[in-house]
């Protein structure tokens, strides 16, 4: 039986980390952009670690748990203020995007909630 749980942990482990390179992979590029736009270097800063993170061979499940709350947070700090100028000066939703960006890097890192 404890074989059995320790293979189940491992591979709740292994799907964690999977889908959220495989996040990585499809909406890095927007969520750079994302930052960019806000000018929210921390967040870039965030991703970029989250980025570095899978450039090993055995991703850190903490490292990666730390970068998504880091980078979560980051999202959670743009005002209402910034997304209506973003909105205006770019013709760009940039309240939907965020909003959007924010839900899924939360979902994703609370499956990392007990990893390291």
């Amino acid at each position: 039986m404890h074989t059995i749980t320790h293979e189940k942990n491992a591979q709740a482990a292994y799907d964690r980390i999977a889908d959220t390179q495989q996040h990585l992979r499809r909406h890095g590029p927007a969520l750079c952009d994302l930052f960019n736009i806000f000018d929210a270097p921390c967040g870039f800063d965030a991703l970029c670690d989250l980025h570095g993170a899978f450039s090993r061979q055995h991703p850190d499940a903490f490292t990666i748990k730390v970068a998504l709350k880091e980078i979560k947070e980051a999202l959670a700090q743009q005002t209402s203020q910034a997304t209506d100028y973003i909105a205006r000066d770019r013709d760009f939703d940039a309240s939907a995007t965020l909003r959007w960006h924010g839900a899924r890097i939360s979902e994703l890192h609370a499956r990392f909630q007990y990893a390291g």
